[in-house]
């Protein structure tokens, strides 16, 4: 009798039909989610679509700032890094579909590289006290600052006293985040960047496009973004924000701390900023071509 051979190299062993029943149902599965857009790369998508939608900013036809305006907090940059924007660093993590597609809060912020006017970069100058919109911003007023509506949801600009359960994720000092309330922890003022003439310039108009210092009431720490600790975010490297003053041996706060509210030319060519950025060195002459 011939000798018959009772295996072949192509004869299934093992659990071979669960795994190509659990092969089909992950097929299976990932179709579902890409059809309702639940997928990873769709949902990082999705999240970029919204948030680096352009968004106008406001027109300061006296050169100063308002009550209602939409501005850009823009940091020009120092030794170690670049100029930088308060951006809202939200992640797929922060996505939200009900009511309405937008973000939650709390939520994080960082300091992005990208200056363009977008959701992601755009805050509403707010009042606390009831100062109607479109009246004038003066130096030591308190006022809120507010991410868009829609989807950046209306949130504040937030930020309390520094402890071992709350502060900043890399540097650990006072954290600075984004909020769905207004209360006194979201209260900020502007103060001039010049120490000897800020007595000075107490009470008067905030002129736009110019270097100041934006103070948190409640802890008296300033608005500063930190070039050596580095966010690796879903928007690429941005670097921390916090609510810190950083002082130099004169006692003066350095460019951490300097902040230029942006908006747009009024002749229509785009950010003031961008147009002319020796005016954001030029606080005292914008100032004295605005008196009151």
């Amino acid at each position: 009798m011939a000798h018959v051979k009772t295996y072949r190299t192509n004869v299934r062993i093992g659990n071979w039909n669960e795994d190509l029943r659990l092969e089909e149902d992950a097929k299976k599965e990932y179709l579902e989610k890409k059809k309702r857009g639940d997928l990873v790369a769709q949902k990082v998508d999705f999240l970029k679509q919204n948030i680096l939608r352009p968004v106008n900013l406001s027109v300061t036809n006296d050169g100063r700032l308002h009550f209602g305006d939409v501005v850009m907090l823009v940091n020009m940059g120092g030794e170690n890094r670049e100029c930088s924007t308060v951006s809202i660093n939200a992640d797929i993590n922060s996505l939200i579909k009900i009511p309405s597609p937008g973000i939650q809060a709390p939520c994080g912020i960082s300091a992005g590289r990208g200056i363009q006017p977008c959701t992601r970069t755009a805050f509403i100058i707010t009042s606390v006290d009831g100062s109607p919109e479109g009246s004038t911003l003066v130096y030591e007023k308190s006022f809120a600052l507010k991410t868009t509506s829609g989807f950046a949801r209306e949130l504040y600009l937030t930020s309390d006293l520094q402890s071992f359960q709350k502060c900043a994720k890399k540097s650990r000092l006072q954290e600075v985040n984004l909020v769905d309330d207004c209360s006194f922890l979201s209260w900020w003022k502007i103060v001039h960047f010049d120490p000897q003439e800020r007595l000075e310039y107490e009470g008067q108009p905030v002129p736009a496009n110019v270097k100041v210092l934006i103070i948190h009431c409640k802890t008296n720490q300033a608005l500063a973004v930190l070039g050596d600790q580095v966010l690796w975010t879903t928007y690429g490297k941005e670097h921390e924000v916090t609510a810190h003053t950083f002082l130099d041996s004169h006692k003066a706060e350095q460019d951490n701390n300097h902040w230029i509210l942006c908006t747009s030319d009024p002749a229509g060519d785009g950010l003031v900023l961008l147009r002319n950025p020796e005016s954001a060195a030029n606080n005292k002459e914008l100032t004295q071509s605005n008196p009151d």
